[in-house]
């Protein structure tokens, strides 16, 4: 085997459509484009979903509620998780560095503490916020629920 007897795989190659070569080649006049119509245009490009006049399915479907743009998303962590991560590291002073470092949480997080399970060790928690209850679940426990 050498580099000139190469050849492509029987079937994955085609033949280009000579268009506008005369009349005998099958293709010349209209260039295989039909008579008239936008489609015939040079220039023509189709709108994304059009369906040749067929009212398009982006706009046959029902459409219902909306998005908040203003929304505010929160990562939500646990009480449970907060005590197996001081378990596993011995960390007194949770904050966002401390979640992020550990892979709870992403770079760009809102993160929010909620109250599954419970914490027994006293820390110190700094994040964007709490729900009630795992406020005072931190604070019974002799720690510290600082909204940073």
């Amino acid at each position: 085997m050498n580099l000139s007897s190469l050849k492509p795989a029987v079937g994955s190659t085609k033949v280009r459509k000579r268009v506008g070569r005369g009349a005998g080649s099958g293709l010349g006049g209209t260039s295989a484009r039909g008579h008239k119509g936008a489609q015939s245009r040079s220039g023509y490009s189709r709108k994304s979903g059009f369906e040749g006049g067929q009212m398009p399915l982006q706009r046959r479907i029902p459409k219902f509620g909306f998005k908040n743009i203003n929304r505010v998303e929160y990562k939500a962590i646990n009480l449970d998780t907060l005590q197996a991560l001081v378990d596993t590291t011995g960390v007194t002073v949770i904050t966002h560095d401390v979640l992020y470092q550990n892979g709870l949480v992403s770079k760009n997080d809102l993160v929010k503490i909620l109250s599954r399970g419970e914490i027994k060790s006293t820390v110190e928690v700094q994040v964007k916020g709490f729900s009630a209850s795992a406020k005072a679940a931190i604070e019974a426990a002799g720690g510290k629920a600082v909204v940073a």
